[in-house]
Parts: structure tokens; C-alpha cells; sequence
């Protein structure tokens, strides 16, 4: 009787079981946070053994940082910096909320769980994973800053902590992300553009100058 031998499968390249094992990690990171997750768990979610994922990370440390690290290089952060930076030398603030809040509301959208991993990092009080976040974040921090400083000095926005400014318009975005896209709410009939639009209206009608006449108290 002639029997069929099956075929051994192909073996994975170098990356690709690299890619493989920080999209197993990053799902049980995002569930378990750091210190709820095992090496074994992730080898298991992947199909391998933990001797191949410390073939690729020495430590389970070293594996979370991929996981951040990976998001980042994946993203459209670079695309992202591009286009805010051009509406900046534009001086078109309007276009700037615009594109912090839709940045946001995107990165909700295509992948959650990496938002997940950072609550889990705050609640745990991991703080080299807070620390790898702020690192990232922190430059474009500056750079916001730095643009609603100039467009004060310019007197096109009114006295207020330029601070303050991105925490609107990142704050309101971010809770709404989180109550839709990790705790099950729903705004049916609203779409992501019409939310970006509303909170561009309320931070624009907060920030602009509030002019002499305005101001006046009418006796």
C-alpha cells in the first residue's frame, strides 16, 4: 500500500517568528499586564516552546520593551509627524487639533490592546513601562508646546497654559476612545470625524482671545 508522507512545514525566517512571538506577547500583555504574563503562556499562545522565545529575548523584560517597540516602528507616527508639522509652519491651528484628535481616535481603532498595556503598566506600577512611553511621548509633548507658545506670543490663541491646551484636546479624545473601544459604550449614529469635529469646536472656542468687547460686562 503506497502511503503519503506529509511534508514538513516550512521553516519561519528569523523575523518572522520574531514578529510572531511579540503578537502573542502584546495579546497576553494586554490581558494580564506585566506582571500577570509568563513566558510560558505567550510560548503556548505562539506554538513554540520558551526555549525559542529566549532564543529571541533573554528576559521577559526584554520581550515587554519589543512589544513597545514594535507598535511604535508599525505605526504612522512618522506619516503623522509629517502632516502635523505641515499645518504648523501653517500656522492652521484648527488643522492641528484636528490631527492630535485623529491620530488618537485612529490608533483606538486599529489596535487597542497596546492602550491596555499601558493602563496595565499604571496599575501596576511598572515603571520601566512607563518610563519606555513617556520617552516616546515627551518630544511630541514639546513640540505641541512649543507650537501653541508661539501662536500665544503671535496672539492668536488666548492667555492659557499651552499645557492645559493639548490635555483638552488629547483628554477628550483619549476618555472618549477608552469608553468606546475598551469599556463597551456606544455611540451609534456618531462617527470618529464628527467627534474629532466637535471636540476641535469646543478646544477652539475655549483657547481663542477673548477680545475687549467680549469681555465687557453689560450693565
Amino acid at each position: 500500500m503506497l502511503q503519503i508522507q506529509s511534508q514538513p512545514r516550512p521553516r519561519m525566517s528569523g523575523n518572522d517568528r520574531r514578529n510572531q512571538l511579540l503578537e502573542a506577547a502584546l495579546e497576553v500583555f494586554s490581558r494580564k499586564g506585566f506582571e500577570g504574563t509568563t513566558t510560558k503562556e505567550v510560548a503556548a499562545l505562539a506554538g513554540v516552546t520558551e526555549a525559542i522565545i529566549f532564543r529571541h529575548f533573554p528576559t521577559k523584560q526584554a520581550l515587554y520593551e519589543a512589544v513597545l517597540d514594535h507598535h511604535v516602528q508599525s505605526s504612522d507616527l512618522q506619516e503623522w509627524l509629517v502632516e502635523i508639522r505641515r499645518w504648523m509652519d501653517q500656522n492652521n491651528d484648527e488643522e492641528v487639533l484636528r490631527s492630535i484628535a485623529a491620530a488618537i481616535l485612529k490608533a483606538y481603532r486599529a489596535d487597542a490592546r497596546y492602550e491596555r498595556v499601558l493602563l496595565f503598566a499604571a496599575l501596576e506600577g511598572h515603571e520601566l513601562g512607563l518610563a519606555h512611553n513617556r520617552q516616546l511621548v515627551a518630544p511630541i509633548y514639546e513640540l505641541l508646546r512649543d507650537y501653541f507658545a508661539r501662536r500665544q506670543q503671535e496672539g492668536a490663541i488666548g492667555d492659557l497654559n499651552p499645557g492645559a491646551i493639548i490635555g483638552a484636546i488629547a483628554g477628550m479624545t483619549k476618555n472618549h476612545a477608552m469608553i468606546t473601544q475598551l469599556f463597551g459604550y456606544s455611540t451609534e449614529g456618531t462617527t470618529d470625524e464628527e467627534v474629532v469635529e466637535n471636540f476641535v469646536r469646543i478646544t477652539m472656542n475655549g483657547i481663542r482671545p477673548v477680545s475687549a468687547e467680549s469681555n465687557t460686562v453689560k450693565k
